[in-house]
């Protein structure tokens, strides 16, 4: 099974060092998408602020960048 890493991009990076593994790119980003969100929750919560252009970057075992989950895309703003 593949292994991804989940690097969090934001006011200070976070790289993934462990990785999870997960059957494919699919399960990485639903993975990648809970995590946003979750992280939206707690900074909402402790700052009072959400960062639309944050992000959690998706790598696989090579380094190599397969996708990007921006914390604006997860999310819906109503008034």
């Amino acid at each position: 099974m593949p292994r991804f890493y989940f690097h969090l991009i934001n006011d200070i990076d976070v790289p993934d060092l462990e990785g999870v593994e997960l059957p494919d790119i699919h399960a990485a980003r639903a993975q990648a998408i809970e995590q946003a969100r979750g992280m939206i929750g707690e900074m909402t919560k402790t700052e009072g602020r959400i960062v639309l252009h944050h992000r959690v970057d998706i790598e696989d075992e090579d380094g190599r960048v397969l996708d990007s989950v921006i914390f604006g895309d997860v999310i819906t703003v109503e008034d």
